[in-house]
């Protein structure tokens, strides 16, 4: 697949094909915009099937950490990174270091940070390859609990402005995916008194959901058909699809997984069955708002008063969108644009 031909090219502004010889080490960084400032974004490793699934994949999100990043407030634009392999079996502290070199040719245009394969520990390596990164370890810890307690918060969020309730309790909410950010979710929703239906692929973790959170357990596909007020994914991407969409009883869809809908279109279809979503890029943001606040002066109070706002951005999306007249996916992304477009405008001034 051509780069520019994709249908994932958004404009981005530079993509890095990277190989290091030595650690068998082969990536692509994507830099979609920096109207706000350099991009900052995770490093995905993952044993992609096809180049082309990796390029799709890292075109994607890195336009996505864009629109991430300016409705969080931050000041930098997207990025993203992808390490082509199986993180259990081929990474290595060397593939880590070669990586950070990589990352260092782009002097400063491209922050990386831990994904899905990467961990605090890799950065650490990474860091001895570049300055330009981010979730070091011992430098604020893992941001998982802090995109779970984002979720969180936009949860409570929607349900006051879908269901008028001003807390959780009694609230059923349908988890779909119990691993760090899921689980913790889950957690989370239990002490404030919600009801869980979860399900995972991972029957340990499903056995613990039972006995700890008094959770209701579900094969895989049920999850969908959930009798329930909440549906949260948590797992990964492009569950929202016509045909599940189409099987949902919740009212609400908000969870942690990055690109929840297969299509524009199925935004469309949420709407049209009355179904408020909270777009998956401004309700996972805690993990990002987190490695923004990490440093040698890390304040927990203080990052997380900031991953809390998540709430007030989704209630003004939902309010732009009712008064437009627009699906909730479409008014953050318009909301978005207006945040790093204008770095465009500034520019040209």
């Amino acid at each position: 697949m051509s780069l520019f031909s994709s249908p994932h090219f958004d404009n981005h502004e530079q993509v890095v094909y990277c190989h290091d010889e030595a650690t068998g080490l082969n990536a692509i960084i994507a830099v979609h915009n920096t109207n706000r400032g350099p991009a900052l974004g995770g490093c995905r490793m993952w044993d992609y099937a096809s180049e082309d699934d990796a390029l799709t994949d890292v075109l994607r999100l890195s336009k996505g950490m864009t629109y991430k990043n300016a409705l969080a407030n931050l000041p930098y634009g997207g990025g993203k990174s992808v390490i082509i392999g199986d993180a259990k079996t081929e990474k290595t502290p060397a593939m880590m270091r070669a990586m950070g070199r990589l990352v260092d040719r782009l002097n400063g245009t491209y922050t990386i940070a831990e994904d899905v394969g990467t961990t605090p520990d890799d950065m650490t390596e990474i860091r001895r390859g570049t300055a330009h990164v981010k979730g070091v370890k011992g430098e604020g810890g893992d941001p998982s609990p802090a995109t779970a307690y984002g979720v969180f918060a936009g949860i409570k969020a929607s349900v006051k402005y879908k269901l008028g309730k001003d807390d959780l309790t009694g609230v059923r909410v349908a988890v779909q995916g119990l691993g760090h950010v899921g689980y913790d979710l889950a957690n989370q929703l239990c002490v404030a008194g919600a009801k869980l239906v979860v399900t995972d692929i991972n029957q340990t973790a499903m056995a613990r959901a039972e006995k700890e959170l008094n959770a209701v357990t579900v094969p895989l596909d049920d999850i969908y058909d959930a009798d329930v007020d909440v549906y949260a994914p948590c797992a990964l991407g492009a569950t929202l699809t016509e045909t599940t969409i189409a099987r949902l009883k919740a009212s609400i869809v908000a969870g942690s997984a990055n690109n929840q809908l297969a299509t524009a279109a199925d935004g469309d279809h949420l709407a049209q069955r009355g179904i408020l979503y909270a777009p998956d890029y401004v309700i996972n943001a805690g993990g990002v708002i987190h490695i923004y606040h990490e440093g040698p002066d890390y304040d927990h109070g203080q990052a997380f008063a900031h991953v809390a706002g998540i709430g007030d951005v989704l209630l003004e999306i939902y309010a732009l969108a009712e008064s437009e007249g627009l699906p909730t996916h479409t008014a953050a992304d318009r909301l978005a644009e207006r945040k790093f477009r204008l770095g465009t405008a500034q520019q040209a001034a």
